[in-house]
């Protein structure tokens, strides 16, 4: 850990020429990118895992459905399945969990309080959201540094819910037996990218900055390494109204009815004669 925090601080002293008293914040921005660049490789991997995975996920739904009251030739299928794809059963969740102890890392970095003597403006590094209101108010000049950081949160935070729930309309319905609460899963998973709000409001503002930067690097990540999945476009939660029936009857109106036939004259009547 305190090999991190020198690294942080050599960095600040370099980059003090040019961010001034805001140096040790633009440090924990570039720390943060850096460290996010080297787990990279683990990312695209865990991207090829869930690929394979939704690739085969249309084979897998037939094989449960075939074998549903076969658990075992259901096992022994599947296990071909993977063979046969060359698809681990726990692709894209080992990367996963390998980037999980340099988050945590990252996270108590800057939550400690060797960060508490530097600010990013008016904002110190060691306070919390709840510190700027207590001095300023929402709008003071330390409540200002968490608005903009509130800002790219929820920017980041729409773009991840739309095309989260783009990708998840876009996949193959299951044929097979329905997992349990799969659809209460799949309705909360888009909602997910705004709790970031919530950790940037209760954590120290050094550490709001890592969330933050490591946020906008995952969702842009994100979206690089599935750019070829297919997105169904996002339609309206609002329910259509039905359309009324037409009334046939006012459609087809009956003419107008017709004259009586004219007379003809008695003057006609004598030429002929």
């Amino acid at each position: 850990m305190s090999v991190f925090a020198s690294l942080v601080e050599r960095l600040a002293d370099l980059l003090q020429p040019l961010f001034a008293t805001t140096a040790t914040a633009a440090a924990i921005v570039l720390f943060t990118l850096v460290v996010r660049l080297a787990i990279h490789p683990l990312s695209r991997a865990s991207a090829r895992g869930q690929k394979a995975r939704t690739r085969i996920a249309p084979q897998l739904a037939e094989l449960r459905k075939k074998h549903a009251k076969n658990p075992e030739r259901l096992k022994k299928a599947v296990l071909e399945l993977h063979a046969k794809e060359k698809v681990s059963p726990f692709a894209g969740i080992l990367p996963s969990l390998l980037q999980a102890p340099a988050f945590f890392l990252m996270y108590h970095l800057f939550s400690g309080d060797r960060m508490a003597g530097h600010a990013l403006f008016a904002a110190p590094l060691g306070d919390h959201w709840a510190d700027a209101l207590s001095r300023g108010g929402v709008f003071g000049p330390a409540g200002q540094v968490y608005l903009a950081l509130f800002a790219i949160v929820a920017a980041v935070a729409t773009f991840s819910y739309r095309r989260t729930k783009r990708q998840l309309a876009a996949q193959p319905l299951d044929l097979g037996q329905p997992t349990p609460g799969a659809g209460a899963i799949a309705k909360v998973m888009p909602l997910l990218s705004f709790a970031t709000l919530i950790t940037v409001a209760v954590v120290p503002l050094a550490a709001a900055l890592y969330v933050v930067t490591s946020t906008t690097w995952s969702a842009v990540e994100r979206a690089f390494l599935f750019r070829d999945q297919p997105d169904q476009p996002e339609q309206s939660d609002q329910p259509k109204r039905p359309e009324k029936p037409r009334d046939e009857s006012r459609e087809k109106r009956p003419g107008k009815p017709q004259g009586k036939p004219r007379r003809k004259s008695s003057r006609a009547v004598a030429t002929r004669a």
